[in-house]
C-alpha cells in the first residue's frame, strides 16, 4: 500500500501560522540592517511551508523509506558494482582532521594527509600493475577522458598527429567513445564474435596507421574475461598504438590479474564501485588513472610525491596536460578507498574478487534454468540474460522484469545494456551479498516469470509512481513546486 503522507508535497502539508522553530528577534537596528543589506535586502515575505516540527520530521522520514539504497535492498545493478559500503569508512574518512582542511593550506601542515594520498598511489599502481599514478580525475568517464588526453599529449610530443582514431568494442560502454569524442578522436566500432570476444580479424582490419588507442574493458560488460587480450595488445602495439583499460570491472580480478601484466598502458579505476565507496545520486566521485611511465610526463598536475621524506605537491611538470580538476580532486573519496584497501589488504582484496565471481556464477546457473542466458560459459562478477524468448512468446519485455522486482523488494537488474543483447537483463550480485539473499532473488525472478503478461504491464504496484515517461521527465523536467491556482 503506497505511503500517499510520505509522497505529499511538503508545501501541501502546510499549515498557516505552525511553526518549528522560533527564531529570536534581530538584535540589528533596523536603520542598520537597513544599510548592511541595502538593495540586497528582500522587501516581500517568502512563500515557505509552516509545519511543526514533529510534522517536518515525520515527512522527511517517511521519504526516507520510500527510496532503495544499498543499506535497505539487494542491488544486482549490473556494471555498476553497488556493494555495501563499510560504515568504518564514512567514520573515518569524517574525522575532523580529514573533513576540516583547506585546500589552500601549505604541504607542510598537511603532512598526513598528502602521506595517505601518496600511499594510495603506490596501492593503486601496485593493483593496477602499471606504476605511474593520477588521482585528480573527478569520475571514471573523467578518468577515461583524462587518460585520452594523457595520449594524446605523448603522440603530439612524438609528432605522430596523425594517431586520432580510436578503436571501440561494440560492447563497450557509451561513456568510451564519448570521452574519445571529445578529445578530438574519432571512434571506430569493433565487432564482437558470438562467443562476446573481440573479433580479431575485424580487428586487424581496422587497425592502421591512425589508430592512438584501443579502449576495452577487461572482464567485458558481458561479464567476460577476454581471453586473447595479449594477443589484441600485440596487435595494437605493433601498429603503435596504446591499450587504455577501462577499469569498470576491476571488482572481478583484484589479486588475480593486473591489467599491466596483460597488456594495457592506461586504464582508470572507479573506487566507489571497486573499493566500496558511496554510489549514485550523481557524484561526488572519482576515478584515478594508472600508466606507464614513459606516460608519466603528461599525468596532470599537481601529483602527490615523496622528497627527502617530506611530502609536497608536484606542479613542475613541462609535458603535463594541466589541470583536470579544482584543488585535487574528491579527496573524501579517495580516503574511503585508501581505508578499504587497508582494511582488506593484499589477499583479501584476492578474496573480495573471488566472492563477487562465485556469486555471479552462482546465480547465473540458477537462473538461466528459467531465464536464458548470453553466455553460458563461466562468468566473471556480472552475466548477461535475456527476455527476449519471453518477449516473443508472451510478451513479456526486460523493463515488465525489472519493474516488477520492485514489488519483490529488489531494485532491478541493468536492462538493455549491453546493446548488443536483445532485451538483455544484466545482473551483477557483488561479493557483499549472502547465499540467502541471492535465493530470494531468484524465486523472486522465477515467480514473475510466472505471472500474467497484464500483470507484469500493470507493475510496480507499491512504489508511488509505477511506470512514468522518462523521455517527458528528462527533457521537461518539474524542478520547483507551484501552487494550485
Amino acid at each position: 500500500m503506497r505511503n500517499r503522507q510520505a509522497t505529499r508535497l511538503i508545501f501541501e502539508l502546510a499549515k498557516p501560522g505552525r511553526r518549528a522553530n522560533l527564531l529570536p528577534k534581530c538584535d540589528v537596528p533596523a536603520t542598520e540592517a537597513s544599510e548592511i543589506y541595502g538593495a540586497a535586502a528582500r522587501k516581500n515575505r517568502l512563500n515557505l511551508p509552516e509545519l511543526a516540527e514533529g510534522d517536518v520530521v515525520r515527512h522527511f522520514t517517511n521519504l526516507s523509506t520510500l527510496n532503495m539504497s544499498v543499506d535497505t535492498h539487494f542491488y544486482p545493478l549490473g556494471s555498476c558494482t553497488m556493494k555495501y559500503n563499510p560504515k568504518r569508512n564514512e567514520r573515518l574518512a569524517s574525522l575532523p582532521g580529514i573533513v576540516d582542511l583547506h585546500p589552500h593550506l601549505p604541504s607542510d601542515s598537511v603532512q598526513g594527509m598528502l602521506e595517505l594520498l601518496w600511499r594510495l598511489q603506490c596501492y593503486l599502481a601496485d593493483i593496477a600493475g602499471l606504476p605511474a599514478v593520477s588521482l585528480q580525475p573527478a569520475a571514471g568517464a573523467h578518468g577515461e577522458l583524462t587518460a585520452l588526453m594523457v595520449a594524446r599529449a605523448y603522440f603530439r610530443d612524438l609528432g605522430q598527429m596523425e594517431r586520432t582514431q580510436v578503436l571501440v568494442p561494440d560492447s563497450a560502454h557509451g561513456t568510451n567513445p564519448a570521452s574519445a569524442a571529445m578529445v578530438g578522436y574519432q571512434t571506430t566500432t569493433i565487432r564482437s564474435c558470438a562467443d562476446g570476444s573481440v573479433d580479431l580479424d575485424d580487428l586487424r582490419s581496422k587497425i592502421n596507421s591512425r589508430t592512438a588507442v584501443f579502449m576495452i574493458t577487461n572482464p567485458s560488460t558481458l561479464g567476460l574475461f577476454e581471453a586473447k587480450i595479449r594477443e589484441i595488445a600485440e596487435l595494437v602495439h605493433a601498429a603503435g598504438g596504446l591499450i587504455y583499460l577501462d577499469g569498470a570491472n576491476m571488482n572481478a580480478i583484484l589479486g588475480i590479474t593486473r591489467p599491466g601484466d596483460f597488456g594495457a598502458d592506461m586504464m582508470h579505476f572507479n573506487p566507489h564501485k571497486t573499493f566500496s565507496g558511496p554510489h549514485g545520486g550523481g557524484g561526488p566521485g572519482a576515478g584515478p588513472i594508472c600508466v606507464r611511465e614513459f606516460l608519466e610526463p603528461y599525468l596532470p598536475i599537481p601529483r602527490v610525491v615523496k622528497r627527502d621524506g617530506r611530502f609536497d605537491l608536484q606542479f613542475d611538470a613541462p609535458k603535463s596536460i594541466g589541470r583536470v580538476r579544482s584543488f585535487f580532486g574528491n579527496v573524501g573519496v579517495l580516503v574511503r578507498a585508501y581505508c578499504y584497501i587497508l582494511a582488506n589488504g593484499r589477499e583479501g582484496l584476492k578474496a573480495v574478487s573471488q566472492h563477487a565471481v562465485l556469486n555471479a556464477n552462482y546465480l547465473l546457473a540458477r537462473l538461466q534454468r528459467s531465464l536464458p542466458v548470453v553466455n553460458e560459459r563461466r562468468c566473471m562478477h556480472e552475466f548477461v540474460a535475456s527476455a527476449s524468448k519471453l518477449k516473443k512468446e508472451r510478451g513479456i519485455t526486460a523493463l515488465d522484469i525489472a519493474k516488477r522486482l520492485l514489488d519483490y523488494g529488489f531494485h532491478a537488474p541493468t536492462v538493455y545494456f549491453p546493446l548488443t543483447v536483445p532485451e538483455a537483463i544484466m545482473i551483477e550480485p557483488t561479493e557483499t551479498e549472502s547465499k540467502e539473499t541471492l535465493d530470494a532473488f531468484v524465486e523472486a525472478v522465477e515467480q514473475i516469470i510466472g505471472e500474467s503478461a497484464q500483470q507484469l504491464h500493470d507493475s510496480p504496484n507499491s512504489t508511488p509512481i509505477s511506470r512514468p515517461d522518462e523521455v517527458t521527465a528528462a527533457r521537461k523536467p518539474i524542478m520547483i513546486w507551484k501552487p494550485a491556482s
